[in-house]
C-alpha cells in the first residue's frame, strides 16, 4: 500500500472517531448530565474510613415521566399495569393509571411513581442505561445551585426538610425544583428515587444478626456512627430506603437512569455491598 495513502487513511479514521465521540457527548448532553469523578463521606461513613470515590458517569437530568414510561410499557406490555407479574411488583403498581396505556388526568411530564425497583431497572436497561448506585445518587444530591457540596449550608438543608412537609409534590412536573451545580434537576423537592443498591446499608429485617456487617450502622448506635449527626434529611433518605423491598411501590417514589462513560460492568462500592 502507498505509505502516503496509509497515513491519510489513519488520519481519516482518527478524525472520524473524534467526530463520533463528539456527537455522542453532545447527544448525552441533551438528556443527561456529566458527573465528574470525586469523593465524599456519606452519612454511614466516619473519620476512620476513607472517603467514597465515585467514578465519572452520566445521569438523567430529570426523573422519568409518565409519558416516557407509557412509551416503555407500549414496547414492553409485560410491564403494563395488569400484566406485570406479582413477584415483580405489589398490587399498587401504577395504581393511579386508569389502564395499561392510560395515565388518565395525571400530567405526562410529571414523574412516574408507584413503580417497583424491578420495573425501574428494566426501564433503564431498555434505554441502554442503568439505575444510579446509592453513592452516585448521594454524591449528586449534595449539590445546590452554586456548589457541588452544600451539605453545610443552612438554607440548603432547610429547603430539603421543608419538602418533607409539602403534600403531593409528585403531581408537579419534572424540572419544577432547582437545577443543581451538576445541571441535574429535582434531586430534592419532587419525589424519592430508587437506586440500584437501595437496601445495601440496612440489609435485612434483623440486620444485627448479619455477621458480615458493621453492627454500629444499625438502630440507635447507627446515629452515633454517622458522619453528620445533624443531617436529618440524610437520615430520612437512608431510613426510607431501608424500609423498601424491590417489589414495593409508593406514590412518592420514582426514579431516573444513569450511564457509564464507557460500556462496562456496574461496580458498587465495597462498603455498600
Amino acid at each position: 500500500m502507498n505509505p502516503y495513502l496509509f497515513v491519510a487513511q489513519k488520519k481519516y479514521l482518527l478524525l472520524l472517531t473524534l467526530l463520533v465521540a463528539t456527537i455522542n457527548v453532545r447527544a448525552q448532553d441533551s438528556t443527561m448530565a456529566y458527573i465528574k469523578e470525586g469523593s465524599y463521606i456519606p452519612l454511614y461513613g466516619n473519620a476512620d474510613k476513607p472517603p467514597i470515590t465515585v467514578s465519572s458517569f452520566y445521569i438523567d437530568k430529570y426523573p422519568v415521566t409518565n409519558a416516557q414510561f407509557l412509551e416503555f410499557v407500549k414496547k414492553h406490555p409485560e410491564y403494563s399495569k395488569s400484566e406485570l407479574k406479582g413477584i415483580y411488583a405489589e398490587k399498587n403498581y401504577l395504581y393511579y393509571w386508569l389502564g395499561n396505556y392510560d395515565y388518565g388526568s395525571q400530567k405526562g411530564n410529571a414523574p412516574v411513581t408507584n413503580v417497583s425497583w424491578f420495573a425501574a431497572k428494566c426501564y433503564c436497561e431498555c434505554q441502554g442505561k442503568r439505575l444510579p448506585t446509592m453513592d452516585e445518587w448521594e454524591y449528586i444530591a449534595m449539590a445546590d445551585e452554586y456548589s457541588v457540596d452544600a451539605r453545610t449550608k443552612e438554607e440548603f438543608n432547610k429547603f430539603i426538610l421543608s419538602w418533607y412537609e409539602k403534600p403531593q409534590t409528585f403531581l408537579n412536573q419534572v424540572g419544577s425544583t432547582y437545577k443543581n451545580k451538576w445541571g441535574v434537576f429535582d434531586m430534592h423537592g419532587l419525589v424519592w428515587e430508587w437506586t440500584f443498591d437501595f437496601n445495601s446499608i440496612f440489609l435485612s429485617g434483623e440486620s444485627r444478626k448479619d455477621k458480615d456487617t458493621d453492627k454500629l450502622l444499625f438502630c440507635g448506635s447507627g446515629s452515633v456512627n454517622a458522619s453528620d449527626l445533624m443531617d436529618y434529611a440524610a437520615f430520612m433518605r437512608f431510613a426510607f430506603r431501608g424500609s423498601l423491598k424491590a417489589n414495593f411501590t409508593t406514590r412518592n417514589l420514582g426514579f431516573r437512569c444513569a450511564k457509564n462513560l464507557s460500556p462496562g460492568r456496574l461496580t458498587v462500592n465495597s462498603q455498600a455491598k
